[in-house]
């Protein structure tokens, strides 16, 4: 089994570019400033067809993707809103399958 050296770490990586910031993506974008809204409102906007036209998982992914690029520098209050959201947003897709089904 290879080893990571000291170099190639995670945890060594300053100065270096996140593999986050290299994502380019051609699907649709939240709107600017959605993800500093309320926990309900997150929720309505990824599981709609304008910003998620493959459905509310797609909304999901948007959703964990910005809570794990913000990383260490989300602020505790903020993030407790987006794992609330998460919640709303996960219902949303369970009532989806529901229907679906």
């Amino acid at each position: 089994m290879a080893t990571k050296s000291a170099k190639n770490s995670h945890a060594n990586s300053h100065g270096r570019r996140k593999w986050s910031a290299a994502v380019k993506t051609e699907s649709t974008y939240p709107k600017a400033g959605l993800f500093n809204q309320d926990a309900e409102t997150i929720a309505r906007q990824l599981a709609s067809k304008k910003v998620s036209p493959k459905g509310p998982s797609s909304g999901m992914r948007m959703l964990t993707f910005y809570i794990n690029r913000a990383g260490k520098n989300l602020p505790a209050r903020r993030k407790k809103v987006l794992e609330r959201a998460k919640g709303l947003l996960h219902e949303r897709i369970v009532a989806a399958k529901q229907h679906a089904g």
